[in-house]
């Protein structure tokens, strides 16, 4: 068959594509009744009621307006009416039952039509829709407008936050040609603590327990990885250490660790207003905290010049402060805070900024998204010093994968590699106990 034929044959199976809808018999309906409740509660809401009467109020209005117009919907549908235009005037529209449901970790909207999910490490589509452009637009602008975010043709992306911290990037044409595209990276309402990571496999008890001890013998801690591999859930949970009579400073873009410590100041940086003004940066908070008397500075994540004045921070008298970052490995995270130091516009040899990295941090965390979507530790390596050129790395503890099991489970096992780490001698004058025998001899669990 030559390739005329090929292509004609396919364009016979293959027809136009058709404008994707999502209307129903009672679409029209639906919408108007959408349009005037949700005026109508808007012109009659009174501060401070509380979200259970409001959900009562739209029941009521649905059924009266359906009074009016004599119609007689269906049970269900009726139901399901009520139940949207509940999430659209005090939710997050049709994607509220995602962001309620404790098992959904993830949630993806890619235009109006299409939604996916994240659920236990693996990605899912979803039949949630949006009615139209205008109703996922809508929703956007519930998400930005009580932090005081923008987003607009003139600024088309922007990071925030939901009222219970999880994190929320949006960007929307021209960038986005498949239209307005939500991400939020859910959080767990009750933080994840040090015992729920050994019993999901992320790391084991004797991992725990000298993670620990360096938080409290003031460690300087990085913890890198890919993108959801659970950097900041492994931040939170090692920011649980650090001690109740501490100051802390947290630092992030948008503000989503869950300390739980009575001391605490939580800064966030801010985008550049409409004129393009006003930005407050990571580097300028990590510059500003320094004058703040924090016992321990935390920052959600370095991504550029910032980790210049960090690692300074880190070497004059600020010790025990964490951080995160992505690279694919401990060597990798090194690299790039090469880099970003370079991106600070300050120049400096390379060889003084690796002599600044290795007496700045103490411990690098290596956190990954396994194939099946655990996450693990898969190394917990010393920074040990320079020797000549080069920093000098010892992996304490590793995780080997070995297989995949029948259902598609990733099997392996945790190795601590029996090699004493040399700043041993920290952890006990700083009072800390950690048992001898914990690096004798080497092993698997």
């Amino acid at each position: 068959m030559s390739l005329m034929e090929r292509l004609e044959k396919k364009v016979e199976r293959n027809p136009e594509p058709r404008e994707v809808s999502v209307r129903d018999s009672n679409s029209e309906l639906r919408a108007e009744l959408h349009k005037q409740i949700i005026t109508e509660l808007t012109g009659t809401r009174q501060p401070g009621i509380a979200p259970e009467d409001i959900a009562g109020q739209i029941e009521t209005l649905v059924l009266q307006h359906l009074a009016v117009t004599n119609n007689n919907m269906p049970r269900l549908e009726r139901d399901r009416l009520v139940e949207e235009i509940i999430n659209d005037a005090i939710g997050y529209g049709p994607i509220t039952p995602l962001l309620n449901d404790p098992d959904i970790t993830e949630v993806m909207v890619n235009g109006p039509y299409a939604v996916y999910i994240e659920r236990r490490g693996k990605l899912e589509e979803t039949e949630v829709k949006f009615r139209d452009y205008e109703h996922i637009n809508h929703i956007i602008e519930k998400i930005v407008a009580p932090i005081g975010r923008r987003i607009d043709e003139s600024s088309p992306m922007v990071d925030a936050r939901l009222p219970d911290g999880s994190r929320v990037n949006i960007i929307i044409p021209p960038l986005a040609l498949t239209g307005p595209t939500i991400t939020i990276r859910k959080f767990y309402r009750d933080p994840l603590q040090v015992e729920d990571l050994i019993h999901m496999g992320s790391l084991t008890a004797e991992m725990a327990e000298f993670l620990e001890a360096c938080v409290k013998a003031r460690l300087n801690i990085v913890i890198s990885g890919g993108t959801g591999s659970g950097k900041t859930t492994t931040l939170n949970v090692l920011s649980s250490f650090i001690p109740c009579n501490e100051r802390i400073v947290t630092i992030e873009d948008s503000a989503e660790l869950q300390l739980r410590q009575a001391h605490l100041v939580t800064l966030e940086s801010r985008q550049p207003n409409i004129e393009g003004k006003g930005a407050i940066t990571i580097r300028d908070l990590v510059r500003n905290c320094l004058r703040m008397r924090p016992d321990r500075i935390v920052v959600g994540e370095v991504r550029s010049g910032e980790a210049l004045d960090m690692l300074q921070a880190m070497n004059t008298g600020h010790d025990g402060s964490l951080t995160t970052g992505h690279a694919n490995s401990p060597r990798d995270i090194l690299s790039r805070l090469e880099t970003m130091v370079l991106m600070a516009g300050v120049e400096i040899p390379v060889r003084a900024i690796r002599e600044q990295i290795a007496a700045a941090i103490d411990l690098i965390i290596q956190q990954s998204r396994m194939r099946d979507g655990t996450r693990k530790i898969t190394h917990i390596t010393e920074v040990q010093g320079m020797e000549g050129d080069v920093i000098t790395l010892q992996d304490l503890f590793v995780y080997r994968q070995t297989g995949v099991d029948d259902d598609g489970r990733v099997t392996g096992r945790f190795k601590i590699t029996g090699i004493q780490p040399r700043f041993i001698d920290r952890l006990e004058a700083a009072g800390v106990q950690l048992r001898r025998d914990l690096f004798t001899g080497g092993g698997y669990w």
